[in-house]
């Protein structure tokens, strides 16, 4: 991924487990940017400069197209789409799918472009992104497509196996698009299952905040985590670690958040008489239980039958799928924060299914 104002930087290669002009408002329309030129195409550039990174080759000599995605937020202004595409005409980009809407005040766009028979190298591709984000005050970035960019995900645990499980499940059948790389937890009990999956399990003590939350950071960092995952880890952080993976943080609460946060929701919604309850995947930030919510599930109580252990095993039947599915919508990049408010981006899981089936 290539990213911010004026500086890109690459993802770290793919790793399993156990290694360290168009009109505004034309949605999903194909463009053609430029006339293909007699140039040096950019995929023989590609596979000099980033070796290893991924295979620019596909079948018996043939060269595969390669495919990057544009994403573009920023105050709305005129003229945006306008730009970026005039920039990708005079380099022989094609433009392939547009997505973009305007939300807030604030612009969004994703822009399936192919770079196979592009004039420029990719840093200089990137560079020029970057500059026009810099010129009209928005976040430019520029994602290869490549299964070898997968995010690095590390889920933290308790002893509570569902959530875990259920990312476990979801990973291995493909719908979770990154790779599970530890699972780090303040108790032993999950090894099992952790190592069953051939995932890394690591394990330290939480009755010292501090060591704890320190042995939690130097293992993020050796993992090399892009996304953190809270599934049933049953402690608050400190801002000490929430504040370097601000916006990489996403955790499951067994209640329909605002209500009912804190400890024991089950319990409390169930002495409340409660008819209805839930759970709710966030992003976690230094107040408890208050970041912008991703996704929420409900079920029903029936007050006077159901015991508290019947709301209990109803909200654990709904918590892994409900996290599982916020953490798929945050690798595909469906999903963006404006204002507080997780808002859902437009037409990008029907982009990323027909990007999946292009040749």
């Amino acid at each position: 991924m290539f990213t911010g104002a004026g500086k890109h930087f690459t993802e770290p290669e793919r790793a399993r487990a156990h290694d360290p002009g168009v009109e505004r408002g034309g949605a999903g329309r194909r463009h053609r940017a430029g006339e293909r030129g007699g140039r040096p195409r950019l995929a023989a550039r590609v596979r000099r400069s980033y070796a290893g990174r991924y295979d620019p080759t596909r079948g018996a000599g043939r060269v595969s197209r390669i495919l990057a995605i544009v994403h573009v937020q920023g105050r709305d202004q005129k003229g945006v789409v306008a730009r970026i595409s005039t920039y990708l005409a005079e380099r022989d980009i094609n433009i392939e799918d547009i997505e973009q809407r305007v939300v807030r005040g604030q612009f969004l766009m994703d822009m399936l472009i192919d770079i196979t028979d592009a004039t420029v190298t990719l840093d200089e591709l990137v560079t020029g992104l970057l500059a026009i984000g810099q010129e009209i005050g928005m976040e430019i970035r520029v994602t290869l497509h490549s299964e070898r960019q997968r995010q690095r995900v590390a889920v933290l645990v308790s002893k509570e196996p569902h959530c875990l499980e259920q990312l476990i499940a979801d990973w291995r059948s493909g719908d979770l698009r990154g790779d599970l790389v530890c699972v780090l937890s303040n108790h032993e009990v999950l090894r099992p299952v952790a190592e069953a999956a051939g995932i890394p399990f690591e394990w330290y003590p939480s009755d010292d905040k501090a060591a704890h939350e320190a042995f939690l950071l130097d293992r993020l960092a050796h993992y090399r985590a892009d996304l953190v995952v809270l599934a049933r880890y049953m402690q608050i952080l400190s801002p000490a670690v929430v504040q370097p993976y601000a916006g990489r943080i996403i955790n499951i609460h067994p209640s329909l958040l605002p209500y009912f946060p804190g400890a024991n929701p089950y319990r409390r919604a169930w002495e409340d008489g409660v008819r209805v309850t839930g759970c709710t995947a966030h992003f976690v930030t230094e107040e408890l239980d208050a970041g912008p919510i991703i996704l929420q599930d409900v079920f029903h109580i029936d007050v006077g039958v159901d015991t508290v252990e019947d709301v209990r095993r109803k909200g654990r039947a709904l918590e892994g799928v409900v996290l599982s599915r916020a953490v798929q919508l945050y690798l595909n990049g469906e999903i963006v924060v404006i204002d507080g408010k997780v808002v859902f981006k437009p037409g990008m899981r029907t982009l990323l299914r027909d990007l999946r089936d292009r040749p």
